[in-house]
């Protein structure tokens, strides 16, 4: 059985790789629209690489990374990295919220899955 201390690192994980992805989001729409040409990538990845909330996505994963070799070292990763899936289900809904995004009756039930997914792995 896993400790809860265990299981809320697993959850702290799944919420700083949830904020890194939406702070990256909302880096590089602050970029804004640009084309997807060899010439303009470099100039997007220097723009990326100085802005803000990309600098603070990045480290929010790093944190991530950390918390997780805690969790590797104290939990079995066949039980701990299904759990890492709650962060879709999180980032779907904040990304709807946040960002307007369209989140439809498809994704839901695949956000719904995903969840029943979840809690028959945490209850073994």
């Amino acid at each position: 059985m896993v400790s809860s201390l265990v299981l809320g690192l697993i959850l702290f994980d799944v919420l700083l790789n949830v904020a890194g992805q939406l702070s990256l989001k909302f880096g590089m729409t602050k970029i804004g629209n640009f084309s997807l040409s060899a010439g303009s990538l470099p100039v997007v990845f220097l723009k990326a690489a100085f802005n803000p909330y990309v600098i603070l996505g990045l480290g929010l994963y790093g944190m991530g990374f950390l918390v997780w070799l805690i969790v590797l070292a104290k939990a079995e990763v066949s039980y701990a990295y299904p759990m890492i899936s709650l962060g879709y289900v999180l980032t779907a809904v904040l990304a709807w919220q946040l960002f307007g995004e369209n989140v439809t009756l498809i994704r839901m039930a695949g956000i719904f899955i995903t969840c029943l997914g979840v809690f028959i792995i945490s209850r073994s």
